[in-house]
């Protein structure tokens, strides 16, 4: 199986992520051992496979392919035209040179032997009787070599093993009559066939995979840390981060603080809030846990679609203060302002820089519907004070300090947070009448990011809590309890 290491990104969340970028050693680099860090970099590289495999439902290897306008893409395309045209030239000799054709035919039986399955016992003894490498290279010899019978059989081969999605290619195949485009055809499709088979596995362990997952990312994680013990100094950051913020809310909410007072904070709160604040990391913060890297593109984007929610209520709440419950009861009014909401909301990639521009156009929007709805129903247009006053609000919604995005926030958060407590009672806190109209989307956040977290907490939990004993434990005082595994 290839090991994927491509970098995560924002815009690509499917792309395989990497744990963390690997740098020297502290230390001379002369002390570095090439070993030692190919070592490293994968056991890194399979810990991000698997977990990938295991948390991404829709995780599948693609066709690596270079961009055609890249120096990689334009190498390999000239490349492959010189070699067909290669081939070309050998057989429209006079004699044919076929040196080259059964080179390409042993490749083909190849991969076609890679295809088969433990019971195609008949298939394989078919393949090994009709592409005979030495009954080839005898008919080559004797100028008896009928490319055009071997290339039917292996397309009917082709079309036994192929996966439905395959078809189409192959009713191609069978159209096609030139043998260089035959052949290059042939090895595209077979291409395409091993990488199916390679996904159907996949999905086929997958059940397997996910008894074994936990256990396999535990030992991987503590083979990094053995050889590269610094692996949790931003986790510690992270976890000290959220100590301090836990501390600071239990001292504003108690009726006598003192420093000398005991604190009964909880590790399962102080780990909930320090998730918490991953959907809103600092893109510009290089400190990222390093026992969360391998989930920072879907957390990102959890993030993001956090932001959306909390704006499109908030719209919705503006608009519902300024035009009455009257506007808000029409048929058909919600729904259709919440498509247009959504659709203006999408074009920004919903960071904070990015929505800066979003509200400023989402008044005149919102104020458009708002009247074409009154007049439909035999009313009068908004008055100009009330419009100015809408446009107003929902332009300054995108800022941090807005009271009517900040207590939408806060509902949220509580929201998840309640979510990631697991306590039914607290499950669905109240939330303002906007916010529940959103609430299938808020439902079905709360449930991957409570995957994420839940998968996480199971496997990184023993890393978690020396660290959290060591920030909570005070002298003559009791440790944490909370079991974190």
């Amino acid at each position: 199986m290839p090991n994927q290491r491509k970098e995560a990104t924002d815009d690509s969340p499917s792309d395989l992520p990497r744990l963390e970028k690997l740098e020297s050693p502290t230390g001379s680099p002369l002390t570095a051992s090439l070993s030692s860090l190919t070592e490293l970099e994968n056991c890194i590289s399979n810990l991000s496979l698997a977990h990938e495999i295991v948390v991404n439902r829709d995780f599948c290897f693609k066709p690596r392919s270079p961009p055609t306008d890249s120096l990689e893409g334009r190498v390999k395309e000239i490349l492959h035209w010189a070699f067909w045209d290669s081939l070309q030239e050998q057989l429209s000799s006079d004699p044919p040179n076929y040196s080259h054709a059964v080179v390409l035919l042993q490749e083909v039986k190849t991969m076609l032997q890679s295809l088969l399955m433990p019971g195609h016992v008949r298939l394989r003894s078919q393949l090994d009787e009709v592409l005979d490498m030495e009954l080839i290279q005898q008919e080559v010899h004797h100028g008896a070599l009928d490319l055009h019978r071997l290339a039917e059989f292996v397309i009917n081969t082709m079309a036994a093993l192929c996966a439905p999605v395959r078809d189409p290619e192959i009713r191609a195949l069978r159209n096609l009559k030139e043998p260089v485009g035959l052949l290059r055809e042939i090895f595209r499709v077979l291409g395409l066939m091993k990488t199916d088979m390679v996904n159907f596995t996949l999905q086929s362990l997958r059940p397997h995979l996910l008894q074994q997952a936990v256990q396999y990312e535990r030992a991987k994680f503590q083979q990094i840390l053995d050889k590269q013990p610094a692996s949790l100094d931003n986790t510690t950051l992270w976890l000290q981060a959220a100590t301090s913020a836990e501390a600071s809310m239990f001292r504003a909410q108690s009726d006598s603080p003192s420093p000398d007072s005991q604190h009964p904070l909880s590790a399962t709160a102080i780990l909930n809030r320090a998730y918490m604040h991953l959907l809103h990391w600092d893109p510009q913060d290089q400190k990222y846990p390093e026992t969360m890297l391998m989930d920072r593109a879907r957390l990102d984007a959890l993030g993001q679609q956090l932001q959306m929610l909390v704006l499109e209520a908030s719209v919705l709440l503006v608009t519902n203060a300024q035009c009455g419950g009257a506007v808000f009861s029409l048929q058909g009014f919600v729904g259709k302002l919440r498509q247009s909401v959504t659709a203006l909301l999408e074009g920004s990639h919903t960071r904070e820089a990015d929505l800066k521009e979003a509200p400023l156009g989402l008044g005149e929007m919102v104020l458009q519907q708002v009247n074409e709805a009154l007049s439909g129903q035999g009313g009068s247009a908004l008055p100009r004070e009330s419009q100015d006053l809408l446009k107003g609000q929902i332009s300054e919604l995108w800022k941090p300090g807005n009271p009517i995005r900040k207590l939408i926030g806060e509902r949220v958060q509580g929201y998840l947070q309640a979510m990631l407590q697991g306590d039914s009672a607290k499950r669905s806190p109240e939330l303002p009448a906007p916010l529940r109209l959103l609430s299938a989307g808020l439902v079905e956040l709360g449930m991957a990011f409570g995957r994420i977290v839940h998968f996480n907490r199971t496997v990184f939990g023993p890393f978690y809590a020396p660290i959290l004993r060591k920030l909570l434990f005070q002298p003559g005082g009791a440790e944490a309890g909370d079991d974190l595994r």
